[in-house]
């Protein structure tokens, strides 16, 4: 399993997250199995939410048992400092967990929710709050949308944020100013030693109104293992991301690792020959406005 460092906490992560979006609603069964997959192949990177249905309550009995093996991430999507802090210790019983490695603000795609996050009793205090506690060893941020590079640049002006995590795949990077926005952001993340994460590498498209949805995911995600190889390869020639989350059904996760283990099969020009030509590729976010 290809491993990277993140940032400048030093640890050395799986190159694909386990994204525990996928756990949000399977059994107790189907959660053992497929964390205990993770693990098998090197997987030591995991990454979830309080606001992912019951993932955080089915990682508990495995992850409680490897928790000194493995980075531990998950996030607070509340606002408030005192909501916020009481979401983060929430998340720690059901992990069955006494800390995380990384506490994140969630989905912090714009510079108004960077505000609210970062004003006087916003939920940037009660992360710090809660590393002071020692139960967060550190604090990152993510975000959606087209604007998450600028609001994620913006964030790293105003706080030494450990990681950033938000979407990277063909098409997006294609769009001239969301490449742009997140190429600026890079340069700044690696003159911080801050980890950039990536999200959405196997998106296709939204779900059609009509269309029979086949996976978990809330967008519709290839599914060909040719082209997840593409995806993978794309997001991992990136040498400053540290790691990209697995898709959101737990069906889709052995096909990623496995293009994570034949990581250096394909090339640039044959990635680029399959992404270019895939018919329907688009932003899972929409039609983009201008991020200028």
């Amino acid at each position: 399993m290809l491993k990277r460092k993140i940032g400048r906490l030093g640890f050395e992560g799986s190159v694909v997250m386990f994204g525990a979006a996928s756990l949000g609603n399977v059994t107790q069964e189907e959660a053992d199995e497929s964390i205990s997959f993770a693990l098998r192949h090197g997987v030591n990177h995991f990454d979830t939410a309080a606001s992912y249905g019951d993932a955080e309550v089915r990682m508990g009995p495995i992850i409680s048992k490897v928790r000194k093996d493995i980075f531990l991430a998950t996030k607070t999507g509340q606002r408030s400092k005192k909501e916020a802090k009481e979401e983060i210790y929430r998340s720690l019983e059901r992990m069955q967990v006494d800390s995380v490695d990384l506490l994140q603000l969630h989905a912090v795609g714009t510079v108004e929710e960077l505000d609210r996050c970062t004003e006087k009793g916003g939920a940037l205090e009660a992360a710090l709050e809660a590393k002071e506690e020692g139960v967060v060893k550190a604090i990152g941020i993510t975000g959606h949308g087209h604007e998450a590079p600028i609001a994620h640049l913006e964030a790293l002006r105003r706080f030494p944020f450990e990681t950033v995590l938000l979407p990277l795949n063909y098409y997006m990077y294609a769009l001239a100013e969301y490449r742009e926005a997140f190429d600026a952001l890079m340069e700044e993340a690696n003159k911080q030693n801050a980890a950039v994460r990536v999200i959405k590498a196997i998106a296709k498209a939204p779900w059609g109104e009509d269309q029979q949805r086949q996976y978990a995911t809330w967008y519709e995600p290839f599914d060909r293992q040719e082209v997840i190889d593409a995806c993978v390869h794309f997001v991992l020639s990136f040498p400053g991301v540290a790691g990209f989350a697995s898709a959101g059904d737990i069906r889709l996760f052995p096909k990623i690792v496995d293009a994570v283990e034949r990581f250096g099969s394909m090339n640039d020009e044959k990635a680029e020959r399959i992404l270019g030509s895939i018919s329907g590729y688009t932003s899972v976010f929409g039609s983009p406005t201008s991020i200028a």
